[in-house]
């Protein structure tokens, strides 16, 4: 089976695409070709992934009157009929969202190729959005984007795929948490918050976690795991109180989170598509707080949906400050059972599976069954 993967941009959209890939090669049922553009992520990752990568002109849709609006059109179908030959061999050409999944997805479609769409988050992109009329099936992670495609699209619940190490937390609890608590100089005996905000991290939810914890500076019970991005380290480690008997860990990035989520009692992060897809799978409680300039907000409705399932708790970024950061973490940790419920409800929406299903996906529409 021939199957071209096309997208990018960002890495919300490369490493779920790698970690379905990934299924297909080591099953030996997917020959795998990746295309995206050479400005993107991807132009790095899939390369160091091992999977053989097209490079293609593509550009984000400019929304207001400019010279890029009037020069998009041109630029889409230019990259398309330059994916044709690579597209008119594949079995299925899968499109995980974003404008650098465009080009091959036309090309699919004005060849005949079926088509698979990923969209990762509650609403759905532009790209998507676009693109569903052409696409035999359209996989989704939030059950909530259904409503937001065309009447007639054809969906699938599939989740979002994760890192094999991730989706293995809640097997391997035990051991990676003994790993974690050596590695990462933590103490078994305390609770544990994992505040991070991507990793590129997010000053403002660092600044608030600095405040949040001289406030909290009395609770010897409890320890805090800070991912602050390599850009913040030095200023917000700097810039922790020293003393109190609260316990405070900071590191610029974690390669392993498996580790950080395998020790975890509460979760502070933002709510972009992956991280919700890595903490449902590791059926953790979570107080999000959406990035406010997401587009269309997306990062909010991811959050509102595990809100509504009560699997997480959301703190708005407009509402963050020291003082309800310190007030939601308290009134979260401090009842166990309030926790207990969130991380049963957060592992009844997660699908740690999600590359696996996906995978099949693609296999049907390849072999040209109904999805």
């Amino acid at each position: 089976m021939r199957v071209v993967v096309a997208g990018g941009g960002t890495a919300g959209h490369v490493f779920p695409a790698l970690a379905f890939a990934r299924r297909l090669i080591e099953s030996g049922d997917g020959e795998v070709t990746f295309v995206g553009t050479g400005s993107g992520v991807e132009a790095k990752l899939v390369p160091a992934a091992g999977i053989p990568f097209v490079e293609v002109e593509a550009s984000p849709l400019v929304r207001r009157a400019s010279w890029g609006l009037l020069r998009f059109p041109y630029v889409l179908l230019r990259a398309a009929r330059r994916c044709r030959g690579l597209v008119e061999d594949a079995d299925v050409v899968v499109g995980m969202g974003g404008y650098a999944s465009a080009p091959a997805v036309l090309a699919a479609s004005r060849t005949g190729r079926p088509v698979v769409l990923h969209e990762q988050n509650a609403v759905p992109g532009l790209a998507n959005r676009f693109l569903a009329r052409r696409a035999a099936a359209v996989a989704l992670s939030f059950a909530e984007a259904e409503r937001r495609f065309p009447r007639r699209t054809r969906v699938v619940v599939t989740g979002n795929p994760i890192r094999d190490a991730i989706a293995a937390v809640p097997v391997e609890r035990e051991r990676l948490a003994k790993e974690a608590y050596e590695e990462l100089e933590l103490d078994p005996e305390r609770r544990t918050v994992v505040v991070f905000g991507g990793s590129q991290g997010a000053l403002h939810i660092d600044r608030a976690a600095v405040g949040a914890c001289h406030i909290l500076r009395g609770r010897g019970d409890l320890q805090v795991l800070l991912l602050t991005g390599p850009a913040h380290h030095d200023v917000i480690s700097g810039s922790l109180s020293p003393g109190g008997a609260l316990a405070v860990r900071t590191l610029p990035f974690l390669d392993r989170m498996e580790l950080a989520y395998a020790v975890a009692d509460l979760v502070v992060c933002r709510s972009g598509a992956t991280t919700v897809a890595e903490v449902t799978a590791c059926g953790l409680p979570s107080l999000l707080i959406p990035y406010p300039h997401a587009t269309a907000r997306h990062q909010e409705a991811n959050a509102r949906a595990l809100q509504r399932a009560g699997a997480a708790s959301v703190l708005l970024d407009e509402h963050l400050t020291p003082e309800e950061l310190a007030d939601r973490t308290i009134s979260m940790v401090d009842h166990e059972e309030r926790l207990a419920a969130m991380a049963e409800r957060a592992r009844a929406l997660g699908r740690p599976d999600a590359a696996d299903r996906v995978a099949g996906l693609v296999a049907t529409v390849a072999g040209g069954g109904t999805p």
